[in-house]
């Protein structure tokens, strides 16, 4: 587990980082994370919460008649992603808000959305494990990230990248949020893996 220096550390990177996300992410989306936003998003239904919200780049994606709220734990990506659903006439509910420990009862929302967020998120168990916690029974966990490849060689490459990626910003490439996901009981009713099973999405829903 990070210690509390290491994540303080790295939750400085993504606070400086934040005006080069919208870039840095518009520019994965076309090479390697395809139409995964319009995917996850446009199966959202009812209260929807966003994990890591980050720019806001879910924002278009979201169907008519859901309603969003959305945390982060940089307070300049809440700030960007509110200026964001500005220009787009979206009414939501943004906050500062750690993943680990959300700040909402049990059984809160029909809907939790996490996009390319919990590769660098610290306890990527524990902000699973509050997803599931605030979803309301029969609720739906909507979720894509880049995952371990199914090729060894590239699992290797991904290895040797976390060297330097996890010390630095806290960033992993080999882990497998649909293993989480599956542990704790939600059955998954649709799971997509491309780009050498680098990229992984997937719709689970949460036992009535």
């Amino acid at each position: 587990m990070p210690t509390e220096v290491q994540r303080q550390r790295w939750a400085r990177y993504w606070e400086r980082a934040a005006p080069r996300t919208d870039a840095s992410m518009r520019f994965m989306d076309r090479v390697l994370f395809r139409d995964s936003r319009a995917w996850v998003c446009g199966r959202a239904v009812g209260e929807v919460l966003e994990i890591a919200v980050g720019t806001g780049l879910n924002l278009p994606h979201y169907p008519a008649g859901v309603t969003v709220r959305g945390i982060d734990l940089s307070p300049a990506m809440v700030e960007l992603t509110r200026a964001r659903a500005a220009e787009l006439g979206c009414d939501v509910d943004l906050r500062v808000g750690d993943a680990e420990h959300l700040d909402l009862p049990d059984g809160a929302v029909d809907t939790v959305v996490c996009t390319f967020s919990l590769c660098g998120i610290p306890d990527h168990r524990r902000a699973v494990g509050e997803m599931v916690r605030v979803l309301r029974p029969g609720g739906l966990l909507l979720l894509a990230d880049h995952v371990a490849a199914t090729a060894a060689p590239l699992r290797a490459v991904q290895r040797l990248a976390e060297l330097g990626s996890v010390p630095l910003v806290g960033e992993h490439f080999r882990r497998r949020p649909a293993d989480e996901v599956r542990a704790r009981g939600l059955e998954v009713l649709e799971s997509e893996r491309f780009a050498g099973g680098v990229v992984e999405r997937l719709v689970a829903r949460r036992p009535s």
